[in-house]
């Protein structure tokens, strides 16, 4: 597709052909259907985007009569430049599925930006594999051991504050774990291969356990009340409910001290965990702040 062509359409038809991309790139497939509710348009206007995206972005999409959608071709090759971060926030929170366009912002803002950024066409095989619930071919690389090829079953995305992973079941391991993003290469989704019960979802019990936690001001703080105000405290307590699977990264974020004395020190320790047994089990804990299980607690005293 070219400049010359993109320029001749609205800017209304170009969303639509942007949105058909997306949903092809990283969901797989697209029906009438969804152009249709997405942009509030008739039917035929949908058939007309459809096949002019086919038209235009020749070997891009194909029409599958099976599942009566229009399907990613194997040599698909994107019309339209997107940000790692503009596909996340589509993919996560359902936006920014417009043409991407530098637009002057209503007011000034800098933010921090990633230091990583997952590569789209690996995203894209990811979040395939998700929403078709197909299992994944990958090459993972990690640092306790190397390079290992690997078939996991993903189902959802996972935001650590500082990097993305993919909540997956592993299939070496024979248990859910999280795979950074940026260390999959050559991911290969594996259709038509058949899924055991014990690989679906609904069996991780770290993802489906709701973790409630109450932070309160860092008793090593000075002035307490502006921690308070700055976390929206009521009563001196900040309520928070999360997937066991993402509670220790929340808390590496925040700096939270896990402690049980509340004895780390540093400015950036501005929130102590009240209930120290409100993490127990939860197998990331080993990511919160001078977090000690009640075993290693127990251990710990039996040797001094």
């Amino acid at each position: 597709m070219s400049n010359e062509q993109l320029a001749d359409l609205t800017q209304p038809q170009r969303d639509r052909l942007v949105f058909v991309e997306l949903r092809v790139r990283f969901i797989g497939e697209i029906r009438r259907q969804n152009l249709v509710t997405r942009f509030s348009i008739q039917s035929a206007a949908a058939s007309r985007d459809l096949a002019l995206y086919k038209e235009l972005a020749l070997g891009n999409i194909d029409y599958d009569s099976k599942s009566k959608s229009y399907v990613l071709c194997p040599d698909f090759r994107p019309v339209f430049d997107f940000t790692p971060e503009r596909v996340l926030s589509w993919l996560t929170q359902g936006f920014g599925d417009g043409e991407p366009m530098r637009l002057k912002a209503w007011v000034t803002s800098e933010s921090p930006s990633r230091l990583t950024h997952p590569d789209l066409d690996v995203l894209a095989s990811v979040t395939r594999a998700i929403h078709q619930e197909y299992p994944l071919g990958i090459e993972y690389h990690s640092i306790s051991s190397g390079r290992t090829e690997r078939e996991v079953l993903p189902f959802a995305l996972i935001d650590n504050g500082l990097r993305w992973h993919v909540r997956a079941f592993d299939r070496k391991s024979q248990e859910f774990r999280d795979f950074v993003i940026t260390r999959i290469k050559r991911p290969v989704v594996l259709k038509g291969q058949p899924v055991a019960p014990d690989e679906m979802s609904d069996q991780d019990i770290q993802w489906h356990r709701i973790v409630e936690l109450k932070l309160v001001p860092h008793p090593d703080q000075p002035w307490p009340e502006i921690t308070e105000i700055d976390y929206s405290m009521q009563g001196g307590v900040l309520r928070m409910k999360l997937r066991a699977a993402t509670t220790g990264y929340i808390l590496r974020q925040w700096s939270v001290d896990c402690t049980l004395d509340h004895s780390l020190r540093g400015h950036e320790y501005r929130l102590w965990l009240k209930d120290h047994l409100a993490i127990y089990g939860v197998h990331n804990a080993v990511l919160a702040p001078g977090y000690r299980s009640p075993d290693q607690q127990r251990l710990e005293a039996e040797s001094d």
